[in-house]
This record gives C-alpha cells, structure tokens and sequence, in this order.
C-alpha cells in the first residue's frame, strides 16, 4: 500500500458514504477462496446482504482435499448476534479453537493463549496479567510508542520526498512489532529474528512468505523456546520490562510459570501485532481515501482524536472474525444452532450494521456514538 500526497489521487479517492454494490445473496460463499480474492467493496456487499437477507447462515469451510470431510460453520452478521456470542463464551466457546480449520488443543493454547481459552482458567490469567501492567510499566510503553513512531515517520518522510512511501513495509509493519520488543525487553539485535518469526506464523500459505510447514513449525518452536528463555532470564535477573513484571506478578498467592509468560509474548507478537498493523493500514488508507475527513481531524487533532481513532478501528476491524463453538443446543436470531456446531463471529460486517450505526459507510472522524 502507498500513501500518496498529491499524486494519482484519481486512483485513491473515493466518494464517502457511498454502500457498495449490491450481490446476490446465491453468489455469497464465505467457503470459497475466490470470493477472499474479491474487491473489499464487493466483500462489504455480500456482507450488507448476508445482513438483511440471511444473518445467520450455514457456509462450507475450504478443504484442499476433495475427499475430505467438510467442516461448515455458521456466520454471524448482526451487531446484535456477534455481541450476544461474544458475552456468554458460556454458550460460544473458545476452547475448541478461535479459527475455522480444526487446530489441536495444544497448539490453539499454544498460539491463542487467553484468548484460546474459557473461565475459570481465562479470568485467572487475566488477572495476573493485567496486575502486570503497573503504572512505571505503562509509562515506558508510552514513552516507547511516541520513540518508535516519530523515528519511523522521520525515516519515511526523509527516504521519499516525492510523498510516496509502503506504509505497510515502512511503517505499519514494523512500529507494532517494535514496541512489543521494547515492551517485552528484547535486545535490539533480535529484533530482526523476531520479525521473521512472526512474518512466518501470519503469513503462512502465502507462497511471497512461508509455504512450508516444516519452517512454520520451527518457527513456531523457536519462538515459544526464546520466549520461555527470556521469561527463565528475568526470574533470574530481572529488569525495567514486562517480561519482569509479568514473572513478578502475583495475585492470590499465584504467579504466572515461564510458559503462561511465553504463551502471552506469543499471543502479543502474534495476535498484538497483526490487529495493530491491520488498523494502522486501514487507517492511512481510509484517511487517504477521503481526505475530507484528514483535513477535519487534522485542523483540530487533539480534540478529534478519541473520536478518530475509535472510527479507524471500526472502519477497520482489525480481526476480521473469531470462531467458537457451542457446548449446548441454542436458538440464535431464530437459528437452531446444535451442540459442537462452529460460530464465525464477523465483526466487520457488525461494524457496518445498519440497524446500529447512522451512515455506517460514511468514514467520520468524529462519530459519535459509535458503539
């Protein structure tokens, strides 16, 4: 992706608040790679028709293998029903698996760590965790946000003064990632290992990054080795960092083990940096796509802030959808639902709701509300 200032703007800008086009509810295969393949307007059209026609419906999963056995799940497009899923975890689970292919156990921990995991064991970790985030440890996150961001915005705008630079290379990519290992108390020279890591973990399938499981294994090995190494090194000499922070915390007489440490350094520079480099290059892009709403947020960007910055993560919706499953018969928006049965929550499309937001095409820095 390019930000580009006064350059081929004919081919950035578009008009805001216009709904995609319509499509055919028969032509919605949320199972078929062809339709991941489309526009992102023909996608947020399919969606606005899942919405109004058909909010609950039943989809394939893709297979490779033509002789094996298909695995559907059933799509949430409402507000309402995504909402509903989300607050009773109960009824929708995560235990089984947050992605539509089946995982082991072991590795869905592994990789989805609190998030890959049910009450009472979520709450438990919760609780540790967040008892880590002091005062001191947030005040150095901060400061490393406002570091690492200048320095890379100066890097860019120095390297193109023609006002065209990759966004996603140069800056979205890197900046999350950066902070993570400032957060975490990762030496600088590791840097670099850390971003092939990761790179390999989110980009696997994609023949441009990682397409054998051989290496994605490795990685997925050697990541969660370094990250129980750190963990052992900070209970042995601890440091100004959340890595120390988090071997230290205690709650009720309980503390965290080297592997909950590395399951959660794996959850942040897995799960962390991709919904944060997903947002800020929907960000730049919406902010280039209507530069209307740039110039707004810009003549007073202090107060518009707050408000912008929750419009980004709407407009982007970082994660575009989380998976559970039910443990018990249930009826959703009129759907009978059976146990074991797979839930795609799609929080794009609940994003985009009609029925909960005004002009929910409209990109608009100051929304408010904007549930």
């Amino acid at each position: 992706m390019s930000l580009k200032t006064g350059v081929d703007t004919e081919t950035v800008i578009r008009t805001n608040g216009i709904a995609p086009p319509d499509v055919p509810l028969a032509d919605i295969n949320l199972g078929s790679w062809d339709f991941w393949g489309l526009d992102d307007d023909v996608r947020d059209g399919a969606f606005a028709t899942l919405r109004r026609d058909a909010p609950i419906t039943f989809h394939s999963s893709y297979v490779a293998d033509p002789e094996a056995e298909v695995a559907g799940h059933w799509a949430l497009t409402r507000y309402d029903d995504v909402f509903y899923a989300s607050r009773h975890p109960e009824i929708f689970s995560s235990a089984l698996g947050i992605t539509v292919g089946d995982q082991t156990p072991e590795l869905a921990e592994y990789f989805g760590s609190m998030i890959a995991m049910d009450d009472p064991r979520h709450t438990r970790l919760r609780n540790i965790v967040r008892s880590a985030f002091t005062p001191r440890v947030l005040a150095l996150i901060e400061d490393s946000v406002r570091l690492r961001a200048r320095s890379l915005v100066e890097d860019m705008v120095a390297a193109h003064p023609d006002g065209r630079g990759e966004i996603v290379a140069e800056l979205a990519g890197p900046l999350p990632l950066q902070i993570i290992c400032d957060m975490m108390g990762i030496p600088e020279q590791d840097h670099q290992k850390i971003f092939h890591w990761t790179n390999v973990i989110l980009g696997f399938g994609d023949p441009d990054i990682a397409t054998d499981f051989d290496e994605f294994v490795s990685v997925a090995m050697g990541i969660g080795a370094y990250a129980t190494q750190l963990a052992e090194d900070r209970r042995a000499d601890p440091g100004d960092d959340l890595t120390t922070s988090l071997v230290q915390a205690e709650l009720d007489g309980e503390r965290l083990t080297s592997a909950e440490v590395a399951s959660f350094f794996i959850l942040l520079v897995v799960a962390g940096n991709e919904t944060t480099r997903n947002a800020i290059s929907h960000g730049v892009l919406a902010l280039s796509r209507y530069p209307e709403e740039r110039d707004r947020w810009w003549s007073d960007y202090s107060a518009m802030a707050p408000t912008a910055v929750e419009e980004i993560v709407r407009w982007a919706s970082p994660v575009a959808y989380m998976r559970r499953t039910a443990t018990r018969d249930v009826e959703l928006g009129g759907v009978q639902i059976a146990a074991g049965d797979k839930v795609t929550l799609w929080y794009g499309s609940a994003n985009r709701d009609e029925s909960k937001f005004a002009d929910p095409w409209r990109f608009d820095v100051t929304r408010h509300p904007n549930p």
